[in-house]
């Protein structure tokens, strides 16, 4: 029996807000916003959106073609930015993940932007951890979709999601899949869900979903 495990990215493996921001305001002076100063906060603010929803709440200013340049111009920056910066890794994410993968497989499915996911796996090297990834950016899916799509690619007899907002809990339930809150993320969830303080407790948590006969 194949068993995965599917993470989102923000709020759950890392916090790249930062970087992001930082990456975006360099974009938007060099497009010719010079007055565009996104903050952190601004950032974490639209976290786990899919990016046409993410340029619609920052860039007010913008609309149409113009806007989609804007965007455009900012995800090539922020992946060249984060691959050479990085961002925030949750805690004890590497030994983690190798004491997962000796009995599940891994992948990541996010929201983000085509190269995001990339990014991160090139800067802390770690493309061994993780067999196959899907965002919404490769396909303009929404999250359940492309959950499901990943499982179905993978061949995979059991699943679950780890994420950290609402919305991802909304996708998993969507496409089937027991979820697991990373409660030190972003966001709180309305139901009743097994949770982790930090990701180092999953290799306790997950085998009470995915082992169970």
């Amino acid at each position: 029996m194949k068993k995965g495990i599917l993470f989102d990215m923000d709020g759950t493996l890392w916090d790249s807000a930062r970087q992001v921001a930082e990456s975006w305001n360099l974009a938007a002076a060099e497009s010719g916003y010079p007055d565009c100063h996104l903050t952190t906060e601004d950032i974490r603010s639209v976290m786990g959106k899919t990016m046409d929803k993410i340029a619609a709440q920052l860039f007010p200013f913008t609309k149409g073609q113009e806007r989609e340049a804007l965007l455009e111009a900012c995800c090539r920056v922020e992946n060249d930015y984060l691959r050479e910066h990085g961002g925030m890794l949750y805690p004890d994410l590497r030994p983690t993940m190798e004491i997962l993968k000796e009995k599940y497989h891994l992948y990541i499915v996010s929201n983000c932007q085509a190269g995001y996911i990339e990014a991160f796996l090139d800067h802390y090297d770690f493309r061994d951890l993780f067999e196959d990834i899907e965002c919404y950016g490769n396909n303009r899916k929404q999250k359940g979709e492309n959950i499901a799509l990943l499982t179905r690619r993978n061949h995979l007899d059991r699943a679950v999601y780890v994420g950290d907002i609402q919305g991802d809990y909304d996708a998993a339930s969507s496409a089937g899949l027991p979820f697991i809150h990373a409660a030190y993320g972003f966001g709180k969830i309305s139901a009743e869900v097994p949770k982790i303080q930090g990701l180092a407790q999953l290799p306790q948590v997950v085998p009470s979903i995915l082992d169970v006969e």
